[in-house]
């Protein structure tokens, strides 16, 4: 094991050299923090509480900072290992201030969401546990949206092979993981699958409705739809529902409807795009389709036996020997193996001839002529009286 970590510990560094300043300033802060909280409580500092965030203590600053609080090493690995993830696939396609934003809006979304959770929750059960017990802290809710958000741009990436998992699943898999480990007791609080539901939900509809695009805003394409995070069967009745809510929402005004343009001037039928449709997840989209097709034509032509140039040669040379063989053999005349009957105008006769061409074939390469062809026909025999 210890001869691993040197090699572990120099992919990580290269991966952090690799990386913007963004990420590096973030992970740094992690760290800082963890070290920090052997001396304080950073949780209880740092971390969003139900109870003081709202009126009258109102502890707003704990929703910046909830997100880089960690108490185990873990929990750093976590933190860290899911910035890094961001800066190398996210932010080659936003830029180090989109990813930046998308931190914030996250992080700062889910604190205050979940915390609001708990305080409606204080409110039906008055257990003061719920207001002044419970600390959000940590990368939960920052994972969510980075799931989401890798859903939209690689979703059809397999995750693993056996079985069959694709990225864009992963969201549901790992709600479902943190809520059976809420279940089975691993998990001391549901502060965690509280964090990590909002992160994924507030991640989804700012890539929804608010990322700021070449060609607009937000994504409405079909894939990345809120019934698509379902399984098959239910995608319908919550498709349903979430339609019905988005409606709700834009007579409120909260969200925009669908936009679409149209282009009149094309030369040749009318096209519609969609905002959010960036060309750069169009090109990483065709690339993955490009090389799903070579390797799935690789295993066709690896799985296909074909015949070697030899063969081919070896049946060319037989059929040629068998052409050139004469039908009859050489120094006997054809006319006169039969005799022809006289005395009458009908019988049997037998006549040869051979081509010009083909005779003079025949002499250039054995010097002998030999009939080729033979035409035989039959007449009746002359009849009796």
């Amino acid at each position: 094991m210890n001869r691993y970590l040197p090699v572990a510990r120099q992919h990580f560094l290269a991966a952090l050299a690799s990386t913007s300043v963004v990420v590096k300033s973030i992970s740094a802060v992690v760290v800082l923090l963890y070290l920090l909280s052997w001396a304080v409580d950073t949780p209880y500092t740092l971390g969003v509480t139900p109870g003081y965030l709202f009126p009258p203590n109102f502890w707003v600053w704990t929703l910046v900072t909830h997100g880089v609080v960690e108490q185990h090493v873990w929990g750093v690995a976590a933190n860290v290992g899911t910035v890094m993830a961001c800066g190398r696939l996210l932010e080659p396609l936003w830029g180090a201030l989109e990813l930046l934003i998308f931190f914030a809006v996250v992080n700062v979304s889910a604190g205050l969401l979940a915390g609001l959770s708990y305080l409606l929750t204080y409110v039906a059960t008055f257990d003061l546990d719920f207001l002044f017990a419970v600390r959000i802290h940590g990368a939960a809710g920052f994972l969510g949206g980075v799931l989401v958000a890798l859903k939209q741009t690689m979703g059809d990436t397999t995750v693993l092979r056996v079985p069959q998992v694709r990225l864009k699943a992963a969201p549901a898999l790992v709600l479902l993981l943190l809520a059976l480990l809420r279940l089975s007791g691993l998990l001391e609080s549901s502060a965690p699958l509280a964090a990590y539901s909002y992160g994924a939900l507030s991640g989804w509809v700012y890539l929804r409705f608010y990322q700021r695009h070449s060609r607009g805003r937000g994504d409405m394409s079909d894939h990345f739809a809120f019934a698509s995070f379902f399984p098959e069967a239910l995608q319908p009745a919550v498709g349903l529902l979430a339609g019905l809510v988005h409606a709700v929402l834009v007579k409120l005004k909260v969200c925009r409807k669908m936009v679409k343009r149209y282009d009149v001037g094309a030369p040749s039928s009318i096209t519609i795009s969609l905002p959010g449709t960036d060309p750069q997840d169009a090109e990483r989209r065709r690339q993955l389709a490009l090389k799903a097709l070579n390797e799935r034509l690789k295993r066709v032509e690896d799985q296909s036996a074909w015949p070697s140039m030899d063969d081919e040669e070896d049946e060319d040379e037989d059929e040629v020997r068998t052409d050139t063989q004469p039908l009859l053999p050489s120094g006997r005349d054809p006319s006169s193996a039969t005799p022809r009957p006289a005395g009458g105008p009908i019988g049997i006769s037998l006549s040869s001839t051979s081509s010009s061409s083909q005779s003079g074939g025949a002499q250039s390469t054995g010097g002998a002529q030999h009939p080729e062809s033979s035409i035989i026909s039959f007449e009746d025999a002359p009849s009796r009286s």
